[in-house]
C-alpha cells in the first residue's frame, strides 16, 4: 500500500500510461459525451462506437428499407449463428458451430439449465454459490422447483469467490449441474474455470459458466478447458447496447443430447415447413426459439471489429494496468478515508472491475452521477469501478477517482 503519492505524482503517472498505451488510440472511436467527466461503468453498459451510427443508417436504408423481407434470406436468418461464431472465435476460444446469439441472458440461462439437468436423469442436485448474480440464482430456484431438485449452495467470501476446493467438496454423484460465474459480479474475482470444470466432470456433472463479466475482456478457452455450456451478455464489454441479446455456447458433442424447453419455429429442423410437430434443428440452431433480434445484433458487430484489431491479449493486459492503477490510487487517496478494497489484489485472480467499500457510498454515488462521474453502486456499501480497456483512459480513471475523494472529503481537493 502506497499512501505517499500526491496528485501530481498520480497525474504524471496517468499521463505516462496514456502516452505509452498501445490501445490508447481506440478511445477516440467511441461516442463522446459533454455530460460525462469519467465513465466507470463499462462493466454494466459499454459505450457506443461512432461508426455504429453509420451501420444503423445503412441498415435502415438498405437492409430494412430497400431489401425488406428479402434480407431474411440474404443475411438475417444466419446472423445468430454467424455472429455467434465470431464471438466464439474472438473472445471465447470456441471453434465454429458452438455459439449462437439469441434471447436475453435470463432466457438462455433457463433454456440451457433445463436442458442440462434433464440430460442427467436420476441426479437431484444443482450446485451454485450464494453470491452469484440474482438472475442466475432466481432462474435456478425456478428450475429446481419445476424439476423437484435441490440447490446445493456454496457459501463464498463476497470479496473473493468460488474456489476449486469448495466445488470439490460440493459435487457428488447426485450433482447434475454446476452453475458459476467466471468473474464474480460483485468482487471481480476470477474463478479457475478449467480446474473447476475438471472437478465437476470428475463427479459426472455438467458445468454452465456465466461469462457476462468476462466476454470481451478476459480471455477464455472454452474448447481447451472442456467447458460444457456457457452464457453471456453482449452489452458490457461487447458494447451491443442496452438490451442487446445474449449468446450461448454448447460444446459440440453435447448439442444433440440437449433438449431446450422453449420450442419455437426458428429452432425447428425446417423453419418454413410449417410442420405439424416440432423437430429440433441440428447444431446450435436448436437453441433458438423465436425470431432473432436483428436490430439488437447490429452494434456489437462494430465492437467485435475493434476487438479483432486490438487483440484480446492486449485488451487483457491494459485491463490489468487499469485495475492496478485503480488499486494504487485507492490506497493513496481513499484508504485513509476508511475505504476498503473488496477485489482480489492478485492480478491473475481479478477481472476488469474493482469494488471498493464504504458505508457512505450510496450517497456518494448519487453525488458523483450528478457531477458526471459514473460508477455504479452495489448494495450494501460497494462502488464498482468498471474499466473497459478500449474506451477508458488512465486520465479519465484518475479524474473519476479524484471525484470520489472530493465527494468524501471536499477539503482534499
Amino acid at each position: 500500500m502506497n499512501t505517499s503519492l500526491d496528485a501530481s505524482d498520480l497525474a504524471g503517472r496517468a499521463a505516462q500510461l496514456d502516452q505509452t498505451d498501445p490501445l490508447g488510440r481506440f478511445a477516440a472511436e467511441f461516442v463522446p459525451s459533454d455530460e460525462v467527466v469519467a465513465y466507470l461503468d463499462g462493466n454494466s453498459l459499454g459505450r457506443p462506437l461512432r461508426v455504429t451510427g453509420d451501420r444503423f443508417a445503412s441498415f435502415l436504408e438498405r437492409e430494412w428499407g430497400s431489401r425488406l423481407i428479402r434480407s431474411w434470406d440474404e443475411r438475417w436468418m444466419d446472423l445468430p449463428l454467424a455472429l455467434g461464431d465470431r464471438i466464439g472465435s474472438l473472445t471465447l476460444g470456441a471453434a465454429p458451430g458452438q455459439t449462437v446469439v439469441a434471447d436475453s441472458t435470463t432466457v438462455l440461462l433457463y433454456k440451457l439449465i433445463r436442458a442440462a439437468v434433464d440430460a442427467r436423469p436420476g441426479r437431484t442436485e444443482i450446485v451454485v454459490d450464494d453470491d452469484n448474480f440474482p438472475t442466475d440464482r432466481f432462474v435456478l430456484e425456478g428450475v429446481a422447483a419445476e424439476r423437484g431438485m435441490t440447490l446445493r449452495w456454496i457459501s463464498v467470501d463476497p470479496e473473493r469467490g468460488v474456489t476449486v476446493e469448495q466445488v470439490r467438496d460440493a459435487v457428488s454423484a447426485s450433482t447434475a449441474l454446476v452453475v458459476l460465474s467466471h468473474v464474480a459480479y460483485r468482487s471481480g474475482y476470477l474463478a479457475d474455470a478449467q480446474a473447476i470444470t475438471e472437478e465437476a466432470h470428475s463427479a459426472g456433472a455438467l458445468v454452465l459458466w456465466d461469462l457476462c463479466h468476462s466476454a470481451g475482456v478476459v480471455p477464455t478457452e472454452l474448447d481447451e478447458w472442456g467447458v460444457d455450456i456457457a452464457v453471456g451478455c453482449t452489452y458490457k464489454y461487447l458494447n451491443g447496447g442496452p438490451g442487446s441479446p445474449a449468446f450461448a455456447y454448447v460444446r459440440r458433442d453435447l448439442q444433440a443430447g440437449l433438449q431446450q424447453p422453449i420450442w419455437g419455429w426458428m429452432g425447428a429442423s425446417d423453419v418454413f415447413a410449417m410442420a405439424p410437430e416440432y423437430r429440433p434443428a441440428a447444431g446450435m440452431r436448436r437453441f433458438i426459439s423465436g425470431t432473432p433480434p436483428v436490430v439488437g445484433m447490429l452494434a456489437m458487430q462494430d465492437m467485435l471489429d475493434l476487438i479483432e484489431r486490438a487483440g484480446l491479449g492486449d485488451i487483457r493486459e491494459k485491463s490489468l494496468l487499469l485495475t492496478d492503477f485503480t488499486l494504487d490510487v485507492v490506497d493513496a487517496w481513499l484508504a485513509p478515508l476508511g475505504v476498503t478494497v473488496a477485489t482480489p489484489r492478485e492480478p491473475e485472480r481479478r477481472g476488469s472491475h474493482v469494488t471498493i467499500r464504504h458505508d457512505g457510498f450510496r450517497e456518494v454515488t448519487a453525488e458523483l452521477w450528478a457531477r458526471g462521474v459514473i460508477p455504479d453502486f452495489r448494495a450494501p456499501d460497494g462502488i464498482r469501478i468498471g474499466l473497459s480497456p478500449l474506451s477508458t483512459t488512465f486520465a479519465e480513471l484518475l479524474a473519476g477517482l479524484a471525484a470520489i475523494r472530493h465527494a468524501m472529503n471536499p477539503a482534499a481537493g
